[in-house]
């Protein structure tokens, strides 16, 4: 196990993707024989120790460079259980050395050109550039800010190149008028209600149109996922598109798991070329949530927090990552998931808070069935004032039975009080589990209606399958849309001549 680091390598360290001189192959071999005992060095090409509390970040599973995915615990990696997750120790011991602000910082994702070589010849190139007699005598006589200037001088350049300058600043969106009627509905003061729709899992498509007109009059938007919990089913874009010809407005999901950067940049454009105006960035479920055979476990291309700078800046700057102008940039309303039991709230917050920085609109939270927890984690998203810089539509999803409520305390991120476990277990012995499991929800739902002016701005139902309840949750909980017009009964639809 290295010396400075609380986990263990995740593997070997990389290799160059190109032939080297002696000399770099001799700095490289030097770079990693100190560096991998002391820190778990990968030779990632881009080192970001400084801004990690010096514990390196590629000791990930997922590879993510910029904070933990939604599934962070303290016990331990959920796709590793034999061990921490290593961005649960990296906000540990950022604040306890008072370093928690520099993780704000939106860092790059791996430049692959640079893999498997070291970082030291650019560090001592920056100190050439900047004046190394000069660079030298302030890290050695000049004392607090100016010395972390100096040095920050140097690392800055080094981890931030010319294709990323990531910051730790907020960026507003470079327009004023809603792009799409989830965005209207929030900047009208609407309490929003969006839910979602799981893809089918073949190419028919009759019961997806199907939910889609059964929900569309009762809610704002709807979401479609991205292969959840990493299990092939219709693409998200496919089954947006397919809502945007039956008239209802979809949030299109991409998870960074299965996307490279350019495919990324590709999707996008097209994706608002056939009429989607909602976006949802998320990291993704690792493929250890998949049936077997699994794919890549070991590292993501980008992470959601690299995807949403990406996509915020082709839209308000109108470039491709590689710096090309895109004449007609893509229009899209921009979100990310949130997740209030992630883990600590402070650390979660600071996770949330990057992602508002970098370009997120609105926010998508996980499964809450615990209201005082959301509260807790709201006061620290307070705490870093953000809450009038992003909508926030909290996550629920109606139990339909005592089994599917044991399985939700297995979710990672997701927390189920022991209330509720023991209603829906004497719900499944008094024969009335789906009833039990709708009065819960509706009772959460009043709770989070009590939120409305403290942070948080709508309701997002997750059904997993259960569609039909939706209507249902939508009236009982008196949160029909403004305008709202009761669809026929099937039946009477039927009778109606051709």
């Amino acid at each position: 196990m290295p010396i400075f680091t609380p986990g263990r390598r995740w593997q070997p360290a990389y290799s160059p993707f190109k032939q080297e001189s002696f000399g770099s192959r001799l700095m490289e071999n030097l770079e990693y024989t100190l560096k991998g005992p002391l820190f778990g060095c990968r030779m990632c090409g881009n080192c970001m120790l400084q801004e990690t509390a010096f514990i390196c970040p590629m000791e990930c599973p997922k590879g993510l460079r910029n904070g933990p995915c939604g599934g962070s615990t303290p016990e331990h990696c959920y796709v590793d259980k034999t061990r921490p997750c290593i961005w649960y120790k990296i906000y540990e011991r950022s604040f306890a050395m008072g370093r928690q602000e520099m993780l704000l910082e939106v860092l790059p994702p791996l430049d692959w050109e640079k893999v498997g070589t070291d970082t030291w010849k650019d560090v001592v190139s920056e100190v050439k550039k900047n004046g190394t007699g000069k660079v030298v005598k302030s890290l050695v006589l000049d004392q607090g800010e100016k010395r972390w200037k100096t040095w920050d001088l140097i690392f800055r350049s080094v981890r931030q190149p010319d294709w990323w300058q990531g910051d730790d600043q907020y960026h507003a969106p470079a327009y004023s008028e809603p792009v799409s009627n989830l965005e209207k509905a929030f900047k009208a003061g609407q309490f929003v209600v969006a839910c979602e729709i799981a893809p089918p899992l073949s190419v028919s498509t009759k019961k997806l149109i199907e939910n889609i007109n059964l929900v569309k009059p009762y809610v704002t938007a709807i979401n479609f996922t991205d292969n959840a919990s990493a299990t092939p089913r219709m693409t998200s874009w496919a089954c947006s598109r397919i809502a945007v010809e039956n008239g209802a407005e979809p949030v299109m999901q991409i998870a960074a798991r299965d996307r490279t950067r350019a495919s990324l940049q590709g999707e996008i454009l097209g994706a608002s070329a056939m009429g989607v105006r909602n976006v949802l960035a998320i990291t993704g479920d690792s493929p250890v949530l998949a049936p077997s055979p699994r794919g890549r476990m070991d590292i993501n291309d980008m992470d959601a927090i690299q995807m949403v700078w990406i996509l915020r800046r082709m839209r308000d700057e109108g470039h491709y990552l590689d710096g090309r102008e895109i004449k007609f940039p893509p229009k899209f309303f921009l979100g990310a998931a949130a997740a209030p039991f992630a883990s600590d709230p402070k650390f979660q917050a600071i996770r949330e808070h990057k992602k508002v920085n970098a370009g997120a609109q609105f926010f998508q939270t996980n499964l809450v069935y615990d209201i005082d927890g959301m509260e807790i984690w709201l006061n620290e998203l307070a705490k870093r004032n953000i809450l009038d810089k992003v909508y926030i539509m909290v996550g629920i999803t109606p139990l339909k039975s005592a089994k599917m409520t044991r399985f939700m305390t297995q979710v990672p991120g997701v927390f189920v009080p022991e209330a509720i476990i023991k209603r829906m277990e004497a719900a499944a012995t008094a024969g009335n589990e789906q009833a039990e499991g709708v009065q819960i929800a509706l009772e959460l739902i009043e709770k989070i209606k009590g939120y409305e002016k403290q942070g948080i701005h709508g309701l997002h139902i997750m059904p997993v399958g259960w569609e039909d309840i939706v209507p249902r949750l939508v009236t009982e909980a008196g949160l029909l849309p403004p305008g709202f017009i009761a669809p026929e009964p099937a039946s009477a639809q039927a009778a109606k001549p051709a």
